[in-house]
């Protein structure tokens, strides 16, 4: 196959995922919005699913290995296989600790038509079984169709984000909410109902944590050039719900490094901005790294900061202060919250295989990268250490914070630094850099799931 140059198109928010096709490449971008009056309205806030692009056709029916995608496409593509080993999840298997009994909810708009069907294939073609994913419709949602890129879009989202999930936590139970709602052109309407979603099935009991693929740039909501940071507070009443019934938060980081893109979603901020939910202290905001894996999954070399067509968001919030559990790291963060908290896989060299069906002209495998991959690949390790624990974790952000701290990185906390030097500078803006202990490209590093899930259940 020949290789294609990449393209890239900004859309609105750079948060979340990345897709190769054709090795076509689109930025993720996403958006949120506020409620209403008199609380100001964030309704020109624009959103969009965090993937899109085509399929690779040569890809489309058979996979690569991970040196064909090198040869071919000058990047690595790692199954579900890999990432299990890499993360070191294979021992936990062994032990009977595969997410079982608890509940990972997603939240994206449309879904997709094909989801179960799709799952199905990729968990035989990795050896895996499947499991039932449950759908819930949440507002009017349309039919799906086919020629609509936005919905093709959120169907590609919704797909990345059940496999990755499933990967991780094989046996964790999926609710995928799709929301009626096109963040694309609904605005405060379409955020605002995702909150609602969400605070649904957490009052309704259902849900040990969620993963949220999807934001909006702090400086885009009404109010926050003059400091009223309502349009955004507002929004937070399912963050709230989800800490008074000890239910998991996550929110990716971002894929526009140490900036996002503006409200229009034509430029990129020539300075440091941050993105909410991911800035919001009561999400574990999960950043990317790449990872540099061996065909069986053992890593070449120590994972570095994810940094290709896109990079790890990271920084400190304009409009939430410094929370308690990062006081230990405040020489980094400042006086405000810092971003991420923790990063998995996300970088196009090292992108993820993805079964999809949902559009019939492009059926097979494809390859996705971003945050939107880190997210769902963390929550399947929440998944893992509520079933360890027994019970849900809640917000594990003080755990988390208390391993870290541990002397000299304690290897049995699980915590892996990154701490290579590379870092998170994107489209001319000058980020932060890999360095040791807590840092705003990684937060505090990645994981050794062996070791990390058993230290969160008993430290949580």
């Amino acid at each position: 196959m020949r290789r294609v140059r990449a393209r890239r198109r900004v859309a609105a928010v750079a948060v979340g995922v990345t897709t190769l096709a054709n090795v076509a490449l689109m930025s993720p971008a996403l958006s949120g919005s506020a409620v209403a009056a008199p609380v100001p309205s964030a309704q020109g806030v624009k959103a969009v699913p965090a993937i899109a692009g085509d399929q690779s056709k040569s890809a489309a029916t058979a996979l690569l290995t991970t040196e064909q995608c090198r040869a071919q496409w000058k990047i690595s593509c790692y199954t579900p296989n890999q990432y299990q080993q890499a993360y070191n999840l294979n021992p936990l298997y062994r032990a009977g600790v595969t997410g079982k009994g608890r509940t990972i909810v997603i939240v994206d708009s449309f879904g997709s038509p094909t989801i179960q069907h799709d799952l199905d294939v990729y968990s035989s073609r990795f050896g895996m079984k499947s499991t039932h994913v449950d759908v819930v419709k949440w507002g009017n949602v349309p039919r799906f169709d086919p020629a609509d890129p936005s919905q093709l879009g959120w169907a590609g989202e919704t797909t990345l984000d059940v496999e990755m999930a499933h990967a991780v936590a094989p046996d964790a139970h999926i609710v995928l909410v799709e929301s009626g709602a096109n963040q694309n052109g609904d605005g405060t309407t379409g955020l605002r109902e995702m909150m609602d979603a969400e605070k649904s099935l957490i009052d309704r009991g259902v849900g040990d944590v969620i993963s949220q693929s999807f934001g909006a740039t702090e400086n885009t909501f009404p109010g926050f050039r003059n400091g009223d940071f309502s349009s955004i507070e507002n929004l937070r009443y399912a963050f709230k719900d989800a800490a008074e019934h000890k239910v998991t938060v996550l929110a990716a980081s971002g894929d526009g490094g140490a900036t996002n893109t503006t409200a229009d979603g034509n430029r990129t901020y020539p300075y440091r901005v941050n993105a909410w939910p991911s800035s919001d202290p009561l999400a574990v905001s999960v950043g990317g790294t790449r990872l540099h894996l061996d065909a069986k999954g053992d890593r070449i070399a120590p994972d570095s900061v994810f940094n290709d067509e896109g990079a790890s968001g990271g920084g400190p919030s304009h409009v939430f202060a410094r929370p308690s559990y990062q006081t230990g790291v405040e020489q980094v963060v400042g006086d405000h919250r810092g971003t991420p908290d923790v990063s998995m896989s996300a970088a196009l060299k090292g992108g993820a295989w993805v079964y999809s069906s949902y559009d019939p002209k492009r059926v097979g495998w494809n390859v996705f990268v971003g945050t939107s991959e880190a997210s769902p690949l963390f929550a399947g390790i929440v998944a893992l250490a509520d079933q360890v624990a027994g019970h849900r974790l809640g917000d594990i952000h003080q755990a988390l914070y208390a391993l870290s701290a541990q002397p000299s990185r304690d290897p049995s906390t699980g915590i892996v630094d990154v701490k290579d030097g590379t870092n998170n500078s994107f489209a001319g803006v000058t980020g932060y850099t890999a360095a040791k202990g807590y840092d705003m490209a990684t937060g505090v590093g990645t994981i050794d799931a062996a070791r990390f899930v058993p230290a969160l259940a008993k430290q949580g």
